[in-house]
């Protein structure tokens, strides 16, 4: 995803998994589920095509689109990353961001820089950064969550937290 979010003009709503059924289904691997429902089309290598169904939950979502009526067609874009243009994109609540959006972020306590997000996993109790240290070893997560993160500057591209919560310090 690393090339596509470069220009921040797209969002990876999910990954095409496995054929399910026999009409050109498909598993969707980490689905942006709230994305998927919004979204009419996706983009797939560069080919806008029409969401003509989506069903299971949300852990387990299945989609069919516009130019894969079976199995085979299925299995030949195994794969194959699903992107939506960002001005398509529902509205965001406030303290709400895109995955694009942190990769790449510097994080730091205040003056202390700690290193940069490599990537947002979602773990069963929050959404966590993965954060690659600039002096190496393990990668630091930080949750999600206020006591764990002061601040997101997108302008500057910054993300404050607090060691001290982290066990860090």
């Amino acid at each position: 995803m690393a090339e596509v979010a470069a220009d921040h003009g797209w969002l990876q709503a999910g990954r095409i998994g496995r054929p399910h059924g026999l009409d050109g289904s498909f598993l969707v691997g980490d689905p942006n589920v709230m994305l998927l429902r919004a979204a009419k089309s996706v983009w797939v290598d560069e080919v806008q095509r029409a969401i003509v169904r989506i069903a299971g939950h949300d852990g387990r979502l299945i989609l069919r689109i516009e130019g894969c009526a079976d199995r085979s067609g299925a299995e030949t874009l195994r794969g194959k990353l699903l992107l939506v243009p960002r001005d398509q994109a529902p509205e965001l609540e406030e303290d709400e961001w895109w995955a694009e959006d942190l990769e790449g972020l510097s994080v730091g306590d205040g003056d202390r820089m700690v290193g940069k997000v490599s990537r947002l996993l979602a773990l069963p109790s929050c959404e966590v950064l993965e954060v690659v240290r600039d002096n190496g070893g393990e990668p630091l997560l930080v949750p999600l969550v206020s006591d764990a993160v002061r601040s997101v500057d997108l302008a500057r591209r910054l993300i404050d937290v607090d060691l001290r919560y982290l066990g860090e310090d």
